[in-house]
């Protein structure tokens, strides 16, 4: 171990090999899965290590605009109290898309001795890998996420515009679905990205054009850390935003940043293997085994309490729609994506589930605590589910997610498979700041307000 205060050999090596570093971006998640942290002099590196750089505990919970939240036990009644901010690994990585020569450190909160802090969602995610570990299991997991590339201006309204198509002053406001044309036209900032990436060290994939006018779906490979494919999930949403600005674009990974295009969504495929590396999900046949039934059930069982995980934003509820491409309903089947959960085709060995019911914008450490607990709970009662789902899941009987964002907060706050799984503290802390982003938004007059009675009458 590194004495206090020391550079980790990792992190020397680099610094070396990077002689013009002048700043380093050092943040972690908000349970919002907003990047929280500072920027430092590249000759503050030693205080970032061993035992790491010190922020309130509380910016964990702030709200989605940076607040603090008050109600939530962090920030008043403990003194707001400092907590360690203790470096993941690989630790120090180019930021290629800075202007000037910058590093970026992904770090996660633990108390001020070094344990680990039970409101970091990061601290969760790893907690409920060794709950499969203690069972002799692993998980192996990819990420796929959505998001629209957008002009950098706002219409006088504030809305967002779609990007000028290549070389034109209209403005691109039709489906492209898989289409290679739009992979094209937007060639440069796709290969910077995937630049970008490689430096970096996240396992890019393919990219797809997706339903939306500029709107586009990038795959992360997968790998047998689930909670390193997380890191993977929130470091790609940032370099997909670095990459954007210096094209002089905006990618946003709002849920649903257009009442009438298709949202964004995170779709997490997740596999289980035992202490043997075999596959448990897979049974040699297309059906796939009872741990994957199980499995199943207990998802289906979870996901009422955490669909505030899944949607845990005013906006994200909007991305609930029939026939919308984001499921409404409590249902799953086999290479059908029109369920909550999926069972791809493809060989047995390589038999899976894909979750689809989180957007874009929720936390990915939260997101796969969420399925771990849930699965969990499928395993560990022998849950069976429904039978599974063929056609159109919309226009099934299967129960309806809850889409109501009150409601999501009441079986979030009282679930009796998530506060258990989740632990008490993370669960009311994440529940004040999203009982005060409700206020917020409560208080606000909308422009549809003004525009509906201002001069009514």
């Amino acid at each position: 171990m590194s004495k206090p205060g020391a550079i980790p050999p990792a992190a020397a090596d680099f610094l070396a090999a990077h002689p013009e570093l002048e700043f380093i971006e050092v943040f972690l998640a908000d349970l919002n899965g907003v990047l929280r942290g500072k920027r430092l002099r590249a000759g503050s590196a030693k205080k970032l290590f061993a035992p790491g750089m010190r922020l309130p505990r509380s910016v964990v919970g702030v709200d989605i605009w940076g607040g603090d939240v008050l109600d939530n036990g962090l920030v008043h009644d403990s003194g707001d109290s400092d907590g360690l901010c203790a470096a993941v690994p690989p630790g120090l990585q180019p930021v290629p898309w800075a202007r000037r020569p910058t590093a970026q450190l992904l770090t996660m909160m633990r108390e001020s001795d070094g344990s680990e802090f039970d409101a970091d969602a990061r601290s969760l995610a790893l907690r409920l890998q060794r709950e499969l570990g203690r069972r002799g299991l692993s998980a192996t997991v990819a990420f796929e996420l959505e998001f629209y590339l957008l002009a950098s201006r706002s219409d006088p309204l504030g809305r967002p515009l779609p990007p000028p198509l290549r070389g034109k002053a209209r403005r691109d406001t039709e489906s492209h679905m898989y289409a290679i044309e739009e992979l094209a036209s937007r060639e440069a900032f796709l290969d910077d990205l995937y630049a970008a990436c490689e430096r970096q060290g996240l396992p890019l994939g393919g990219a797809v054009s997706e339903a939306g006018p500029s709107q586009f779906e990038i795959n992360l490979e997968h790998v047998d850390d689930a909670v390193r494919a997380a890191d993977y999930a929130l470091l790609l949403r940032r370099a997909v935003g670095g990459v954007a600005r210096r094209h002089g674009l905006l990618a946003t990974f709002m849920a649903k940043p257009f009442t009438e295009l298709a949202g964004n969504g995170m779709h997490v495929h997740f596999s289980l293997q035992d202490e043997r590396g075999r596959n448990v999900f897979d049974d040699g046949s297309e059906q796939g085994s009872d741990a994957l039934r199980c499995a199943i059930g207990g998802l289906l069982a979870s996901a009422p309490e955490a669909m505030l995980i899944f949607a845990p934003q005013l906006n994200s509820q909007r991305r609930f729609r029939a026939d919308s491409h984001a499921p409404t309903r409590a249902a799953w089947g086999y290479d059908n994506r029109t369920v909550a959960i999926r069972v791809p085709s493809g060989e047995p060995p390589a038999r899976r589930f894909e979750h689809r019911i989180a957007g874009a914008d929720a936390n990915p450490y939260l997101v796969l605590a969420a399925i771990t607990a849930g699965l969990l709970h499928g395993l560990e009662g022998g849950l069976r589910p429904p039978a599974p789902v063929s056609g159109n899941a919309y226009r099934s009987e299967a129960p309806e997610l809850p889409a109501d964002w009150d409601d999501m907060l009441v079986r979030f706050s009282e679930g009796k498979i998530i506060v258990p799984a989740f632990g008490e503290r993370l669960v009311k802390v994440f529940s004040a700041c999203k009982r005060q982003e409700m206020r917020m938004f409560a208080e606000r007059i909308s422009d549809i307000e003004y525009a509906a009675y201002l001069r009514a009458f």
